[in-house]
């Protein structure tokens, strides 16, 4: 049985009563606050994995619009944080925060106050920066609440990055063209080590043909970049599948963002304890503040002269948006 945190406050809306029904054979534990679970931020690290089969329900306090300037112009907080896929390089927090997924429940709320700030220019809103909102939505739909509800504007969008390919739900809305979805795409040998409980690459091709038929607007997001020995011949063949597969249409306006991957002490700790195996490189990576790494500035920029020549070669058209 799956083991639920919820804030009792979170079944006064009518995301937490469906949630309620839809897991009430699991089990359901009374928390003060999402944000403070003493029980879980106790754990060790190796419980990191364990960690994941749980849910936090809770309302979302919290509704700081951040300025961005990569592919939106607004970060903003929404449904959900975390994920329960087991990425070893994803842990925008300590792990007792990030090892299982939130919900939260007061939609109504959050999308209301997007659609407000929606109609005061033409902007782009990144909603998917805490969570991949596409394996959420296979738990309370609500993607597809906020593409239907969006739609009805006439101006600005939404956009999200994704690692999953569930996109089923999202092919027969209405979306209005006002929906960017970003598929995240990495060799097929990362995916099955490192991006653990994720799509297949083959299932992740397939969604963005699906969604681009559809009528989204779906661009190629290759991230996170990991130096691993034989790193370019994995990415030559990523970018191989990618020209056989995609129409050609596609191609010729297709738009990429490449992210090469950050990591951290909290990283380390966890993966060695959890995994059995830690990404740090001491040789490819240095120190990025307190307790980061990142690439070091000469492996970086041979990884990226190496990515940008070879998707030229694939991809005359295509627009690499941003490399960081």
């Amino acid at each position: 049985m799956r083991q639920i945190y919820y804030e009792e406050k979170a079944l006064e809306y009518p995301l937490g009563k469906y949630l309620m029904e839809k897991f009430k054979n699991d089990i359901w534990i009374p928390i003060e606050s999402h944000n403070k679970i003493p029980e879980l931020s106790s754990r060790p690290n190796s419980d990191f994995l364990k960690m994941k089969n749980y849910i936090i329900i809770g309302v979302r306090k919290t509704h700081k619009y951040v300025k961005n300037n990569k592919t939106s112009d607004f970060l903003v907080p929404y449904t959900s944080s975390g994920c329960g896929a087991s990425c070893m390089y994803y842990l925008v927090c300590n792990f007792n925060k990030c090892s299982y997924l939130r919900l939260f429940v007061n939609r109504e709320e959050m999308l209301e106050r997007l659609l407000k700030k929606a109609r005061e220019g033409d902007f782009v809103f990144e909603i998917g920066s805490n969570s991949d909102l596409v394996l959420e939505n296979a738990i309370t739909k609500n993607l597809v609440y906020t593409i239907e509800n969006f739609a009805k504007l006439n101006k600005s969008h939404i956009t999200f990055p994704t690692k999953f390919a569930m996109c089923g739900d999202l092919l027969s809305l209405n979306h209005g063209g006002r929906t960017i979805v970003r598929m995240s795409l990495n060799p097929e040998e990362i995916i099955k080590s490192i991006e653990r409980g994720t799509s297949p690459l083959d299932m992740r091709l397939s969604a963005i043909e699906k969604l681009w038929r559809a009528g989204y607007k779906v661009a190629i997001l290759i991230a996170p970049v990991i130096f691993l020995d034989g790193y370019k011949d994995m990415y030559v063949r990523l970018l191989d599948k990618i020209n056989d597969v995609l129409p050609e249409n596609f191609k010729k306006v297709m738009e990429i963002e490449i992210i090469f991957m950050t990591y951290s002490f909290v990283h380390r700790k966890i993966n060695e304890e959890s995994f059995g195996w830690d990404l740090y490189d001491s040789g490819k990576m240095t120190g990025r503040g307190r307790g980061k790494y990142w690439y070091k500035g000469s492996i970086r920029a041979e990884g990226e002269a190496f990515l940008r020549e070879e998707i030229k070669k694939r991809f005359p058209y295509a627009k690499i948006l941003y490399v960081v």
